[in-house]
């Protein structure tokens, strides 16, 4: 064997999976023990000898390469069948389909530097939004692709482009910056997103709001039933048969439910009744709702108990029980203490748990608004809107900052909490909707946060919702909106189960599953914001009033 046969590979690695030799197998097990950081190979994938790898996080699925002198760095998942080929650099948060080819010379660059003036470029912040290849993708040689674009599948771009913006699938892009020059979708041919729709008689305008107005009139037949599935005689349960503590939210569920979809309280329960038990958990020194029964056997309030505005179960019994009252034309008895200082907003959790973070901004703006509403107190919202708007990054359009655990995960679900109680809830503009819908846009095509337990009713709502609310500022990205709600929509309204409606995570493998009151709830105000993004919220006949609702529940503006 002459010294060069062992670099043959590196420059034709579609050979290995084929003709590789018991000693050229080996040799690249050899290489591939040494690759550092997290990593998931699957059969017959080659990295070349040559290639420098060094990534935190790197994903290939079987008879994927990476081949000679590329430049690999970060976190990077490749699917099968995909092929990084020879001076190629690859760095920073990648996910790339299955099937997709990327030339020589190629470069993704899923990353940059901050451009403030007044500081030199190389003392500038990096940012990281990512770059997503969807799946049987060709990228022609000498390509460049930046930080943020997403290429849909099934696309072609042409040697030498400058890719700055995202590509829709089934095109042909080029050029500097890359422009698409048609389609590959024939004339006479339309794609449809699932069984349903290529089945369908009806034309694309009419086939999804008959879809809906079906799933409706379905729902509003079998809402009684599954109210009564979460009874258990005493209290609402979320879902019957596990073993959990009595707690407030089932209770909330129901309410909003009923409400809905029916427009009155849950069958065999009267409004009066369900005010005072919700009227009897609130405290009258905090005015927060105290977690706990709300049977009659536990309505009484606990004197020991530790109530926070910014944590707890309490912040979440702020929505959930006051929208319930509302509903039922009622309001908190108490108002709630609002009191809090700059430096616990600086102190919450946001470099790295911004969900949790976004969740205290939520609970404490639903507090001051429901003062407002039910009270008519103003209380400190100058004081936290100030704070939000100083603290918001204008690079991302939100608070906090991606991680390689989970990306964007905790950042845009905590966009979503700290929005949703403050900018939507007060009826005020986002301080940066372009930015926040790119970034918003960059995680909802992180195929690991949809996918088994991560495809749940948080995860979606948290990528509609702010995408629905910037839009009433922008169309910017709306294209890709419209696309990605569109598929979540017809994947979700499959996922109905009769008598018992919606699992909080219909694919998952524990027993979030199990269809129950949270999971409906929450689903049925999806299904609204996915269709009214989509222009045809109507043909459900339904518009929620509760903690999802569209309005605000004061306005400022």
């Amino acid at each position: 064997m002459t010294s060069e046969e062992p670099l043959r590979l590196d420059f034709l690695p579609w050979e290995y999976a084929r003709k590789a030799s018991e000693e050229e197998r080996g040799r690249q097990t050899e290489r591939q023990a040494r690759l550092g950081g997290s990593v998931e190979l699957g059969t017959d994938v080659y990295v070349a000898e040559s290639a420098a790898v060094y990534c935190y996080e790197l994903r290939m699925g079987e008879r994927s390469y990476i081949a000679a002198h590329a430049y690999v760095t970060g976190q990077i998942v490749l699917g099968s069948d995909s092929t990084i080929n020879p001076f190629t650099t690859v760095r920073g948060r990648i996910t790339i389909g299955d099937g997709v080819r990327i030339g020589a010379h190629t470069s993704l660059l899923g990353f940059n530097h901050g451009t403030a003036p007044g500081q030199p470029i190389f003392k500038q912040p990096h940012t990281a939004l990512g770059i997503t290849i969807g799946d049987d993708v060709w990228i022609g040689s000498n390509v460049t692709i930046l930080d943020g674009v997403t290429i849909g599948p099934h696309t072609i771009i042409g040697a030498g482009a400058v890719v700055t913006r995202d590509i829709p699938a089934n095109t042909i892009a080029a050029g500097n910056p890359a422009r698409i020059l048609r389609s590959r979708t024939p004339e006479d041919t339309m794609p449809t997103s699932s069984p349903a729709a290529a089945t369908s008689s009806a034309s694309p305008a009419t086939e999804l709001p008959e879809r809906l107005t079906a799933f409706a009139a379905k729902a509003r037949d079998q809402v009684d039933d599954l109210l009564q599935r979460c009874w258990d005689g005493v209290r609402f349960v979320d879902r019957p048969g596990l073993d959990h503590e009595p707690a407030i939210r089932p209770w909330c569920d129901a309410v909003e439910i009923a409400d809905v979809l029916l427009r009155r309280t849950p069958a065999g329960h009267t409004r009066d009744d369900l005010v005072r038990r919700l009227h009897a958990r609130q405290d009258p020194d905090t005015g927060l709702v105290s977690p706990g029964d709300l049977s009659d056997a536990g309505l009484d309030l606990p004197s020991d108990a530790k109530l926070s505005v910014l944590e707890g179960p309490a912040s979440y019994h702020i929505l959930c029980v006051g929208y319930a009252l509302q509903v039922l034309d009622s309001s908190f008895e108490h108002r709630i203490r609002t009191d809090f200082t700059p430096d616990e907003l600086d102190n919450l959790p946001w470099a790295r748990r911004a969900w949790s973070a976004g969740s205290s901004i939520d609970g404490l703006g639903t507090a001051i608004a429901r003062n407002l509403h039910d009270h008519k107190e103003s209380g400190p919202i100058e004081t936290l809107m100030g704070w939000l708007t100083i603290a918001a990054d204008p690079t991302t359009g939100a608070w906090g900052q991606p991680h390689p655990d989970d990306g964007w995960l905790q950042v845009v679900n905590g966009f979503y909490r700290l929005t949703r109680g403050t900018y939507a809830q007060f009826g005020l503009p986002l301080p940066y909707p372009e930015q926040a819908v790119t970034t918003v846009l960059a995680h909802s095509n992180d195929r690991r946060m949809f996918t088994g337990d991560n495809y749940n009713s948080c995860n979606v709502l948290d990528v509609i919702h702010p995408l629905w609310l910037a839009r009433k500022q922008t169309s910017y990205g709306e294209q890709d909106g419209r696309r990605w709600a569109e598929q979540q929509l017809r994947a979700i309204l499959d996922r109905w189960v009769d008598g018992a409606g919606f699992a909080f995570a219909p694919d998952g493998t524990d027993d979030r599953s199990i269809p129950g009151l949270q999971g409906t709830e929450m689903w049925l105000a999806i299904i609204w914001l996915l269709s009214d993004y989509l222009g045809h919220s109507d043909a459900l006949g339904y518009r929620p009033r509760g903690v999802h609702r569209p309005e605000p529940l004061v306005s400022l503006r």
